[in-house]
């Protein structure tokens, strides 16, 4: 018997020798008492693989765990597989009509469906039941690469319209699909090897529907906290609503409107029920006689400048008077801002604002006195005077932008009652197809990564890279004070991954392949590829799309 030829795997700068054909399961397993959880997935120079593939080459390797950004969406992935068999057998193949996983909702995601059963928790029990049933075997989830017309011809048998309707728009001639104990599937992103992995999860009913709860990145070994922001859900919800009014559920009816030249009323309809509901939020604050200042707060890349833009449009038409506001003019002075554990000024928390000032200038303006309101200099790192005078008269209504502005510690000094607060965010309620869902922080992405191009001229590497920093800073200052908005808003729009897709596409493949950035860079150009593009000719100028493409008529 021939004798297999050994090749050369770095890890951590040390070589070691492995036969070609060794399973990279069995290289992990080398490794694993080094890491406090399991090894999901290996970086391959720079490239992901699954576990079951087989060593092929000299390589490095990078173990990666559901510490890791790509492992813990693969452990959510494999999860959800995982619970869709297990509600299968639970509820009978023939008796589910649709389940389908809507959006993430605190360290859970959340799950609709129909069919002739009672969606009650002792259902969810029993499928919860068989879930453990099936992770205690370990199952082996395998994955195969079918026929495109083939695996479109399955998706139809199993009533999978959803699925065999996407794949329709599919360019490639062969798709992969997982199996699991005769259960197949199609699913955007990587697997883990077997069901053994698959530990930590959970299943509660909730509203209309049911959640599986699951780790996070911090700790992957226990269940994060369940605390869900109703008025966040209930923004989701409308907005899920609007989209089936639309028929624009999921990327294959958008791709199917796309495709058959209707675009452009997509556009509008999807345009104007925005406007209604901004209309509707400027009538509500015109209603209340005692608000003065209109507070608005989101993550980054929500749109927010051209929501207050559009706000203030709306409470004109209300007979208001609205002056716009940053809050980024009241950063301290650059020797008095604090720094994080690395040293680099921390310009996300509280502590870079002079909050005192803020305070002490609206307090004076809410009694009717003059006020010189101030400038920052970015270049200088100084906050500047340049006879910015201002006085609140009859009517008029202070529109302040800014990450704290639901934090009552930033406005400690106003009335209650003076304060209509607004969080706005892009809540993405449109998934690939019902098993497949689309990150709203990948939504938010995509529009960064375009708009700081065209307005900052940064690569989307260098997007890409500073990214996760944003992430934490919205996690500590803003996402904790969603709730005491008075009103949720959602800025996502059906179609603007599709309009964003050509912009964005050629700066992602800019992205150098031997960086960090690029495994994210090439999830993304994947995740591009469902979607038929639309041009941006019929966009409205007041769209909010236009913060991220240009050529609105605003000055953002």
């Amino acid at each position: 018997m021939e004798e297999k030829r050994m090749l050369n795997v770095t890890v951590d700068g040390v070589e070691y020798a492995y036969p070609c054909g060794t399973p990279y399961r069995t290289i992990a397993a080398d490794f694993q008492e080094k890491f406090p959880c399991d090894i999901l997935l290996v970086n391959r120079d720079g490239k992901l693989c699954e576990l079951h593939k087989v060593l092929d080459r000299d390589c490095s390797l990078k173990m990666v765990t559901a510490q890791d950004v790509p492992g813990i969406q693969t452990y959510e992935r494999s999860a959800l597989f995982l619970m869709l068999k297990a509600f299968y057998d639970v509820a009978g193949r023939e008796n589910v009509e649709h389940i389908s996983v809507n959006y993430s909702l605190s360290r859970a995601l959340f799950f609709r469906t129909q069919g002739s059963f009672t969606l009650n928790q002792a259902l969810l029990d029993r499928v919860e039941k068989r879930m453990r049933e099936l992770s205690a075997q370990a199952l082996p989830i395998e994955k195969r690469s079918i026929n495109t017309d083939d695996a479109i011809e399955l998706f139809h048998k199993e009533g999978l319209i959803h699925k065999a309707k996407l794949l329709s728009f599919r360019i490639s001639s062969h798709v992969n699909v997982y199996s699991l104990d005769g259960f197949v599937d199609y699913f955007y992103g990587y697997m883990v090897p077997d069901t053994g992995y698959i530990r930590c999860f959970a299943l509660e009913l909730f509203e209309d529907g049911f959640v599986l709860r699951l780790p996070t990145l911090k700790n992957p070994n226990q269940l994060g906290a369940f605390k869900p922001s109703m008025k966040v859900f209930q923004a989701l919800s409308e907005s899920t609503q609007r989209a089936e009014s639309l028929n624009s559920s999921n990327v294959a009816d958008l791709n199917t409107i796309i495709s058959q030249g209707q675009a452009t009323p997509l556009i509008l309809a999807y345009e104007a029920m925005m406007e209604k509901k901004i209309g509707d939020i400027a009538s509500e604050i015109a209603s209340r006689k005692e608000v003065r200042f209109v507070m608005i707060a989101g993550p980054s890349s929500s749109g927010k400048t051209t929501f207050s833009h559009r706000l203030s449009t709306q409470l004109r038409a209300c007979g208001l008077h609205p002056h716009p506001i940053a809050t980024d003019n009241y950063f301290l002075n650059r020797d008095r801002t604090p720094r994080d554990e690395n040293g680099n000024y921390d310009f996300e928390g509280l502590g870079a604002m002079d909050v005192k000032q803020f305070n002490q200038d609206m307090v004076r303006l809410l009694n009717g006195e003059t006020v010189e309101m101030p400038t920052y200099n970015f270049k200088k790192g100084a906050r500047e005077y340049n006879g910015n005078f201002l006085t609140l008269k009859e009517g008029d209504v202070l529109v302040i932008e800014g990450i704290h502005c639901l934090n009552d510690q930033f406005t400690y000094a106003l009335p209650k009652e003076s304060k209509y607060r607004i969080y706005i965010s892009c809540l993405t309620t449109l998934n690939i197809d019902d098993h497949n869902r689309i990150p709203t922080t990948d939504a938010r992405l995509l529009r960064r990564i375009e708009r700081d191009a065209r307005t900052r001229g940064y690569s989307a590497q260098a997007t890409i890279k500073m990214w996760p920093s944003v992430r934490r800073g919205e996690e500590n200052n803003i996402f904790p004070f969603q709730d005491s908005a008075d009103m949720v808003f959602n800025s996502s729009l059906i179609y603007e991954t599709a309009l964003l897709k050509p912009y964005v596409q050629p700066l992602l493949f800019g992205v150098p392949r031997d960086s960090e950035e690029y495994i994210e860079a090439k999830r993304l150009l994947k995740f591009l590829n469902y979607f038929l593009p639309i041009p941006a000719d019929n966009i409205p100028k007041t769209s909010l799309t236009r913060e991220f493409i240009g050529g609105g008529c605003y000055h953002v």
